[in-house]
């Protein structure tokens, strides 16, 4: 019984220990770049890839990671947005009548998506929206965000709960 229980309690160490290791790297990098250079990052990081992120937080100067942007265009795209929807991007919360590539700004690609976005599509995102926030991981899946976009803008978004009804997870529909 006694080794049962150390076997469990250094398991939850080493559990901890990745958790901490493998999500500290990413934070540390963002923590390294002054108050002005995460609001200039905050904008980006849902529509950089990986590699794109990794790239422009290891840049050595804040000159260096401002020129990456317009390097791999997304300083263009940014400023291509609507004055409203740039404002709505530095907020972080989306607006009924933004475009579609604002939204991308504020939430990234959606988990899934139904229709053209350029005529009638949803989009589906993971959480909550009060959750999509600049320090939003997409890792909670007890909710969903079910975004309606008409012509290319967002005309509403509605968040679901899936319930599970005799081993259906999908949410009831009317």
């Amino acid at each position: 019984m006694q080794n049962g229980r150390q076997l469990v309690r250094w398991m939850g160490v080493l559990l901890g220990t990745l958790v901490v290791l493998t999500g500290c790297p990413y934070d540390a990098a963002i923590q390294r770049l002054s108050p002005a250079e995460q609001a200039e990052f905050s904008p980006y990081r849902w529509v950089m890839t990986g590699a794109q992120e990794h790239t422009y937080l290891a840049k050595s100067t804040a000159a260096a990671r401002t020129a990456y942007l317009s390097e791999i265009g997304l300083a263009q795209r940014f400023q291509a947005l609507e004055p409203l929807d740039r404002e709505a991007v530095k907020r972080g919360w989306p607006r009924v009548g933004m475009s579609a590539e604002a939204l991308l700004f504020i939430w990234g690609m959606p988990y899934y998506t139904v229709g053209d976005a350029r005529h009638y599509a949803h989009w589906h995102y993971l959480g909550a929206s009060f959750n999509h926030t600049a320090s939003y991981r997409p890792w909670d899946v007890s909710t969903r965000v079910d975004v309606y976009l008409v012509a290319g803008k967002v005309v509403g978004w509605v968040d679901e709960v899936p319930y599970d009804h005799g081993g259906n997870s999908e949410p009831r529909r009317p």
